[in-house]
């Protein structure tokens, strides 16, 4: 006979976009697969023998304490975890070809990603996030292990091998040896990761992850677009994230970033694209009719994004978003602090920052989102990117919480 958990205590969430739900001294009935069956309000009739009946089985929060959905880090790259904070400072390309590409490269040894990536996942979850769309590298081994220790330590996992497969866009010491290779290796982890899967309730799952467009050649942009359509798992990659992407791929097809995605694929349903600062009103609407979501990363934007990305336009548009540390071109691995920042760099676009121009010419109107704003993205946003039931404490959701 199947087993009803109760806890008992203050929620706060965003079930609609944008607005603050409160529900004091919420009665939740969660299942045995972490299910949520029912929220009962205290104001809800039956509520006082809803409660009789959960005595026996009953957890409660402490006065001053209050359940919040689970935060979903849409972006994460899960090597650069001891480099966090170091040489921001950096132009893009010497941070990643002095310090980035050759961390990653470490990965080639799996005791030192498990001795990583336990200490990343731990802190993550400590952090309150409980559902994280990960990059890792582009070793098989090293990423089958943040995949275990996702299993391992109860964190909803969502992890990509990574594809690097072009010669002459990618350092010889950490690029796929070939793009035949590249493929086998994505295609052999999935079947892993779903065998993975099926030890972890909590759920964990592969991710077809090209690093971005420059990164890889049309034959591996094409396969990987063909492995997500065989195996309908979850895609993720870079998209637009600054000017010398959005230009490179502009000049190499003719196209922008989105277009290119969509052409090989990998703009599609399950499909989370990290940043789009750059994309224009006619990508969004490429968003929308795919179903593809946007991870909005704002610390590491204030680096390395070259511009603020429009949120608030997106969102009026119907595109799906969601919010990333992008650990480690973001220092920090907190949410807490991204909300923050999200905040912060949508009201600069919106006031403008050079101010040796009119102030009524130097920003973006209407461009601001308030804190609540950014709370959704950070848990219903992520939620509903992944197309997993997370990010909201209702019915019918899964009981991620903090």
């Amino acid at each position: 006979m199947a087993t009803i958990r109760y806890f008992k205590g203050d929620v706060f969430h965003t079930p609609t976009d944008g607005k603050l739900e409160y529900i004091e001294d919420a009665l939740i009935q969660v299942d045995d697969a972490g299910i949520i069956t029912k929220v009962t309000a205290k104001t809800d009739q039956g509520y006082e023998a809803e409660l009789a009946k959960a005595s026996e089985n009953l957890q409660a929060l402490s006065e001053g304490q209050c359940f919040l959905p689970g935060f979903v880090d849409l972006h994460v790259h899960a090597p650069q975890w001891p480099q966090a904070g170091i040489a921001l400072d950096e132009p893009l390309n010497v941070w990643l070809d002095e310090c980035t590409f050759p961390l990653e490269a470490k990965y080639a040894d799996p005791a030192f990603a498990k001795a990583v990536y336990q200490d990343l996942v731990a802190q993550l979850l400590a952090r309150g996030t409980t559902t994280v769309l990960y990059f890792a590298t582009i070793h098989l081994e090293a990423s089958l292990q943040l995949a275990k220790t996702c299993a391992t330590l109860g964190q909803r996992g969502l992890v990509g091998k990574v594809v690097m497969d072009d010669p002459q866009a990618n350092p010889a010491f950490y690029r796929d040896a070939s793009t035949e290779e590249a493929l086998a290796d994505t295609e052999r982890f999935i079947q892993e990761v779903q065998a993975i899967a099926k030890t972890a309730p909590q759920g964990v799952y592969p991710v077809v992850t090209p690093r971005f467009v420059p990164s890889c050649t049309d034959e591996g942009l094409a396969g990987l677009g063909a492995l997500a359509e065989k195996y309908d798992v979850h895609v993720q990659t870079h998209c637009s994230e600054g000017q010398w992407e959005h230009d490179f791929v502009q000049e190499r097809f003719g196209k922008t970033d989105t277009e290119v995605l969509q052409d090989f694929g990998l703009l599609r349903e399950k499909a989370v694209m990290a940043h789009g600062n750059f994309i224009s009103p006619a990508d969004g609407a490429r968003f929308v009719e795919t179903g593809a979501a946007v991870a909005h990363c704002p610390i590491s934007n204030a680096y390395f994004a070259n511009g603020v990305i429009p949120i608030k336009r997106l969102k009026e548009q119907g595109v799906t978003i969601g919010l990333g540390t992008d650990i480690s071109g973001g220092f920090s691995p907190s949410l807490y602090d991204n909300i923050k920042q999200a905040v912060m760099s949508s009201r600069m676009l919106e006031d403008g920052v050079d101010v040796t121009l009119p102030q009524n010419t130097r920003g973006v109107a209407d461009s601001r989102i308030s804190v609540i704003d950014a709370f959704s993205l950070a848990t219903k946003g992520g939620g509903e990117a992944l197309k997993l039931p997370v990010g909201v404490i209702k019915e019918g959701y899964a009981f991620d919480v903090q």
